[in-house]
């Protein structure tokens, strides 16, 4: 069958119950045009509403794009970060919606970054940026951003992407561990909450999809102690200076 007949099909199926999670016009236009069978490689079940296994990472069901992307609520001429690129489909659906050099995106996996750029090539997107990075960390040579994606769960929102916001920026994440929900995130802090979603967790440095195991609190961990110590003021610094002083000079005196 024609594929944009199946990507009409697949729309329509999104803006109608029981699904009935796809609102934005554009946003139908985008994934109307977007060929997604370039991106997952079977035309036949490419527009199902299911998700798909890639290089070790997950497609996500055309109904969970939408959602993200209700989410994310994106503005012409804005510039876009997707974090987690995968094989490139939601970078493609950014780029018909605020245009190739806008997008920038990012994934921890080299494999992924490589497929992404030819998928995207071949689609028709080769403006779009795809770089191999730790997508905690963001890709603060662009910054700011309009819009930041995170397609992979975390407990808080990475403290770089935040500061990679614009002023009336906004960052999407799944927020949460097993129990996840769709949070929008603002540059001055404020939250908008939808959705429970299921979402891998966001890799730290060195870590592969699809591990036995996986720490998934390291960054967390590391970002809430740095707050802490950003925190303590006063007596409080002054007493810890002084705890690690008399701490040294102990461990000196030991060592002679």
């Amino acid at each position: 069958m024609d594929p944009a007949v199946l990507r009409e099909d697949m729309v329509d199926g999104l803006e109608s119950p029981p699904r009935d999670v796809l609102a934005d016009e554009d946003l139908a236009v985008a994934m109307r045009d977007v060929p997604r069978h370039a991106f997952v490689g079977d035309e036949r079940t490419a527009y199902a509403d299911r998700d798909h296994e890639a290089l070790g990472t997950r497609v996500l069901a055309p109904s969970t794009v939408a959602r993200l992307f209700e989410a994310l609520a994106l503005e012409e001429d804005g510039s876009v970060l997707i974090v987690g690129v995968g094989v490139g489909y939601t970078a493609a659906l950014a780029a018909e919606l605020v245009g190739e050099t806008n997008v920038h995106a990012v994934d921890i996996s080299r494999p992924l970054v490589v497929e992404a750029r030819r998928n995207l090539a071949e689609a028709g997107y080769d403006g779009v940026l795809v770089d191999c990075r730790d997508g905690a960390n963001g890709l603060s040579e662009y910054a700011p951003f309009d819009r930041i994606l995170l397609e992979a769960a975390a407990v808080d929102p990475p403290r770089a992407l935040l500061e990679q916001l614009s002023d009336e920026g906004r960052l999407v994440l799944p927020r949460g561990t097993r129990q996840q929900r769709l949070e929008a995130v603002s540059a001055d802090g404020e939250t908008d909450a939808f959705d429970p979603v299921s979402f891998d967790p966001l890799l730290v440095e060195g870590e592969q999809s699809g591990a036995v195991e996986r720490n998934r609190t390291t960054r967390e961990d590391r970002e809430r102690a740095h707050r802490r110590a950003e925190s303590r003021r006063g007596w409080e610094q002054d007493w810890i200076e002084w705890e690690e002083t008399i701490d040294r000079q102990s461990r000196q005196q030991r060592s002679r």
